[in-house]
């Protein structure tokens, strides 16, 4: 088989997975507009479009949308039962397109019935099992070769540092003051802040009170900033061994470790001071995401299981309920639905950090999954967990009624989020992983601004 011909079959199998999402967002849309109403009639509308008719126009996309994903599931079908490697990368594709017809007769039924009953449920569960199919297909196609070995199964700590460990005491305020900044892990509180304002959007029946605004976000960038700090005093040691830890405050004695514990317990109870203005709730759960994130991540998940970054994944999910609790007091659907969207994402997105410094975790000790099972399982992995992310995404826009803004959203910054994952496949570098790692962060960042205008602008 060629190299070429193998590339257009990964180019047609991964634009197939990226059009039945699209697909699927499409429907989702559609049922959210009530699109059934303006549109009975099958397979084509009865009335042509119209632009001053929203329901009718998401009507006829759903349906040209539907005919060319159609026809390019298809044609990835022909292409892959020709030269496809492994029996079960061909047997996926069959169940895909065995499955599409099913799929445009319950759709014609929605149509026709008025989207009545249970019939839009199994419109989109034909719909999911498409694409699960599809993205079995492609995982498989994609480890045809990989053979690479994980450096070991029981990773062994070493003993000794990174080089020469130089001890910089801050020579001036601006220092010490970006010494302690970077304790608090600033990089990450811009994205779980957006994560918290998300909550809140979906929770919000109408405007949220500044009050509540600032308290919960400014409460959340203590928290982080608190548990950052903790994570760093008890990674001091470990830090020492790795290369891109070595040069960290504590390893090399910027800040004292009395100093960090303060400061780090300083932020903690400011932030729970913070969340206790919102409610009670809000205060239990940032207590919660403190404590998970510094001791049972740090101590517990992180040196001791492979599962570090899926379990891991709750202290992220965590501002999404903080957000919705901040609101109403409650943690409502969307807010779960949220979180378990960050839940899912957290391993697509770390997991990409992992394979880039596969080495220096192996040097500190950590069971991490390329160290552990082997870099092409972990690739596989960030391929499912992408996935089920941009399902997730799919019903966090039907329960929260979101509109075509995060629906076009998740699909287009989705595909690039694909794409990138296809490369690192294919040329398996750092380079390739990073690339991978910020396209996660940019599609989470532009999923998390869409819905906060949707729900509140829009």
């Amino acid at each position: 088989m060629r190299e070429t011909d193998t590339r257009t079959f990964t180019a047609l199998l991964t634009g197939a997975v990226i059009g039945v999402y699209a697909l699927i967002v499409a429907g989702a849309t559609a049922a959210i507009a009530d699109a059934a109403s303006a549109c009975s009639s099958w397979p084509t509308c009865s009335q042509p479009p119209s632009l001053t008719e929203p329901a009718l126009m998401i009507a006829w996309g759903h349906r040209v949308t539907a005919l060319l994903v159609g026809l390019l599931v298809i044609a990835t079908a022909v292409v892959g039962w020709r030269v496809a490697r492994r029996r079960r990368v061909k047997y996926a594709l069959a169940v895909a397109l065995a499955l599409f017809p099913v799929q445009i007769g319950v759709g014609a039924a929605v149509a026709t019935t008025g989207a009545a009953g249970e019939i839009p449920s199994v419109h989109l569960g034909v719909a999911a099992s498409i694409f699960g199919a599809l993205v079995a297909a492609l995982a498989w196609h994609l480890e045809a070769g990989a053979d690479d070995q994980p450096v070991t199964t029981d990773p062994e700590p070493v003993s000794e540092p990174v080089g020469d460990v130089t001890v910089t005491r801050p020579s001036g305020l601006v220092e010490t003051v970006r010494a302690y900044v970077s304790l608090t892990k600033p990089r990450l509180m811009w994205l779980l802040s957006l994560v918290a304002a998300a909550g809140m959007a979906l929770a919000a029946d109408g405007s949220i009170p500044i009050e509540t605004i600032l308290a919960t976000i400014g409460g959340g960038v203590l928290a982080i900033g608190s548990s950052g700090t903790f994570n760093h005093v008890l990674e001091r040691d470990v830090d020492r061994r790795m290369n891109r830890t070595a040069d960290r405050p504590l390893t090399t004695e910027q800040v004292p470790v009395t100093n960090a514990l303060a400061f780090g317990f300083a932020l903690g109870a400011l932030s729970l001071a913070a969340f206790l203005t919102v409610n009670v709730l809000v205060a239990v759960l940032g207590l919660v995401a403190i404590v998970f994130y510094s001791v049972i991540y740090t101590l517990v998940l992180k040196p001791n299981t492979v599962q570090n970054t899926v379990i891991g994944g709750f202290a992220g999910a965590l501002p999404a309920l903080i957000g919705s609790a901040a609101v109403t007091g409650t943690i409502g659907p969307a807010g779960l639905a949220l979180a378990t969207l960050i839940f899912l994402w957290t391993p697509a997105h770390f997991y990409n950090l992992a394979l880039a410094y596969k080495d220096d975790y192996a040097r500190g000790g950590f069971p991490m999954m390329p160290v552990v099972r082997g870099e092409a399982t972990t690739r596989k992995h960030i391929l499912w967990y992408l996935a089920a992310t941009l399902l997730a995404a799919t019903v966090v826009t039907a329960i929260a009624d979101l509109g075509a803004l995060v629906g076009a959203t998740t699909v287009v910054l989705g595909a690039v989020f694909l794409w990138m994952v296809v490369r690192l496949h294919r040329e398996r570098t750092e380079s390739a992983a990073f690339r991978a790692f910020h396209a996660s962060n940019a599609y989470l960042g532009a999923f998390l601004v869409a819905v906060v205008i949707d729900a509140l602008a829009i």
